[in-house]
């Protein structure tokens, strides 16, 4: 039963197990017909909003992507400069203006928080391509749907979470979904970057396993999945610590050799230094076929809460 139809995608902590299991199968259901066809007419007609005030490549061609696989269409922008936003309009007159021309809304903007003052104005489902330092859900579920492919499974995985964890939304995403196949997870970090206290208490609360460690090696050893994410240089507000703490954590191929060669390594993207090229060949490195999943995963999305699967 698609309990998703009309719903705003805004939260990793808004999914039950049973729609994350159906995002899922939809999602796999679909890569499977897109291995005998290049499109689909399930949304024909449709048109996407892609409002992206923030930079992005993966989730905003993804999305673009996904509505075209699905017969609709797309608008939308890559720049806020480029909308009236730049004369000084604000988000919900953005929002309220574009809501009379399309179906669905896909945003990505800067602050936290944003998607859901969007969902609050709009008529039409707004899916949260990344809220500023906030949250990011469509990219936890491909996240999460890598992991089904490359794994066969998710429960019971071990997954450490390594670098940018103070900021990092794909990461604050992530957990909410992960703690519903009872995922242990580890949390790799220098002390400045460590994943917000609330966020780990609410885990720890809820019953699901959490170590936290600033070494990645001997994180390494007990880990199934390794999420590396960058420094985000854009969130520092101080130069000279982004400088201290940007090469934090280097993934190489030595060490996926040396202490777990069946690592699976995924990555949000786009990465600067954190994973060197020469892991890029391991079997285990995923991360452009977790980019590739992001159309899977987005057009399952899409068609869900569009209600045209039932």
């Amino acid at each position: 039963m698609n309990t998703l139809k009309g719903q705003d995608i805004l939260d990793g902590s808004q999914f039950s197990r049973d729609q994350l299991d159906l995002i899922m199968n939809v999602a796999e259901d679909f890569k499977r017909r897109l291995e005998n066809s290049k499109g689909l007419d399930l949304l024909k007609g449709y048109v996407l909003a892609a409002l992206f005030f923030e930079p992005s490549t993966r989730t905003r061609l993804s999305f673009e992507t996904a509505i075209h696989r699905l017969g609709g269409s797309v608008i939308g922008f890559s720049s806020a400069e480029s909308t009236s936003v730049a004369k000084g309009e604000t988000l919900e007159d953005t929002i309220r203006t574009v809501d009379q021309y399309v179906d669905l809304i896909a945003m990505r903007h800067p602050a936290i928080g944003s998607a859901v003052r969007a969902a609050q104005i709009a008529e039409h489902p707004v899916l949260n391509g990344g809220d500023g330092a906030g949250q990011h859900p469509t990219q936890a579920l491909l996240d999460l749907y890598t992991i089904r492919a490359e794994r066969g499974k998710v429960d019971g995985t071990t997954i450490v979470l390594c670098g940018d964890l103070k900021n990092g939304r794909t990461v604050h995403s992530g957990v909410e979904i992960y703690k519903h196949y009872q995922c242990k997870l580890v949390f790799v970090a220098p002390e400045q970057l460590r994943m917000p206290s609330e966020v780990t208490e609410k885990l720890i609360a809820q019953g699901i396993t959490v170590e936290e460690t600033t070494d990645l090696p001997a994180a390494l050893k007990k880990a199934d999945v390794l999420y590396m994410t960058r420094i985000q240089k854009e969130r520092f507000t101080d130069p000279e610590e982004y400088e201290r703490l940007k090469d934090s954590y280097i993934l190489t191929r030595e060490m996926v050799e040396t202490i777990n060669p069946r690592l699976i390594v995924l990555h949000p993207l786009p990465r600067v230094n954190e994973i060197t090229t020469d892991v890029d060949n391991l079997a285990g490195a995923a991360y452009f076929r977790q980019a590739r999943n992001g159309v899977f995963t987005r057009m399952a999305l899409l068609a869900l809460v569009s209600g045209k699967i039932s």
